[in-house]
Formats: structure tokens, C-alpha cells, sequence
């Protein structure tokens, strides 16, 4: 069951990082999606509604197709 639907990333240029974290609920009650992105703290929003411990977590970096960024030497 969809709780918060899924916004995609959305770099404009550049190399950007992704971090998705899984939490097991300890039983029903409503999470709500963050305001903002920039900076987000998920320490701060597992303790905020109690979420524990993460369970699981993928990393990978992302790259527009049409994007210019990257590490310049």
C-alpha cells in the first residue's frame, strides 16, 4: 500500500547522489512526507515518528543523459 507517493529525482546538470532507506513500522500510524529536500536529515525524520533502526538501504549516483556535470580535472 502506497503510504507517500514516489517523486523522482529530478538533477538539472551533474553527477547527484541517492540514498533510499527502508524502516519497519512498529505498527500503523501516518507518516508524512517532508516539505523540502534540500538537507533532508533522516536521523531527524526516523526519530520524528520512531521508525528505529533502518532495515535496508541502496545508494547510487545519477546523471542526466543530457547533462554536462562531473568531475572536471
Amino acid at each position: 500500500q502506497e503510504v507517500v507517493c514516489y517523486e523522482s529525482p529530478r538533477p538539472t546538470v551533474g553527477i547527484h547522489r541517492f540514498v533510499f532507506v527502508l524502516f519497519r513500522q512498529l505498527g500503523r500510524q501516518t507518516v508524512y512526507a517532508p516539505g523540502w529536500r534540500q538537507n533532508f536529515n533522516t536521523k531527524d525524520f526516523a526519530e520524528l515518528y520512531n521508525l528505529g533502526l533502518p532495515v535496508a538501504a541502496v545508494y547510487y549516483n545519477c546523471q542526466r543523459e543530457s547533462g554536462s556535470g562531473g568531475r572536471r580535472r
